[in-house]
């Protein structure tokens, strides 16, 4: 028998280098330095994808799209959360909420928020007050403190349809 709720938690890091965009959420962030990956590093896309692979416990999104396969070099994170939002309907669920946080001390998100929230929502066919995006700085502790990258959490909330 099939769970009527079931929940995940996603969890992805990546490092902040030169020569590369910043993509979070979906979003093209102007800054100096963007996320090193191999697709286009959006770590808030990969914990919201993780979580929701994990509530089903599927696996994670290495597991999908391996880094080691040229089919994913440079590929676009919104793309694959969309493979990842129908093999969740496949399974017979659909998005109940996403919340999640990106942890970084560069660059400033929150004029990108709700871009993001609705970047993500649209993907999955979802209203936008279904997505929570926050973002926090660790006070320049740790490798995010220091501006090495940045981190992002993902919890996920799915229902049986």
């Amino acid at each position: 028998m099939k769970q009527p709720i079931r929940f995940g938690i996603g969890y992805d890091v990546h490092c902040l280098v030169e020569n590369r965009k910043m993509i979070l959420g979906g979003v093209d962030i102007p800054f100096d330095r963007g996320l090193l990956g191999h697709s286009d590093a959006d770590c808030l896309v990969h914990a919201v994808m993780d979580a929701m692979l994990g509530a089903l416990a599927l696996g994670d999104i290495g597991k999908f799209f391996p880094d080691d396969d040229d089919a994913y070099l440079g590929a676009d994170s919104m793309k694959l959360l969309k493979i990842v939002a129908e093999k969740v309907a496949n399974e017979g669920y659909a998005v109940g909420n996403i919340d999640s946080v990106i942890i970084a001390q560069v660059p400033k998100c929150a004029p990108y928020i709700d871009d993001m929230r609705q970047n993500i929502a649209d993907t999955l066919g979802i209203d936008v007050s279904q997505v929570g995006v926050k973002a926090t700085t660790e006070e320049r502790l740790g490798f995010t403190g220091r501006e090495e990258g940045i981190a992002a959490q993902a919890v996920a909330c799915l229902v049986l349809k």
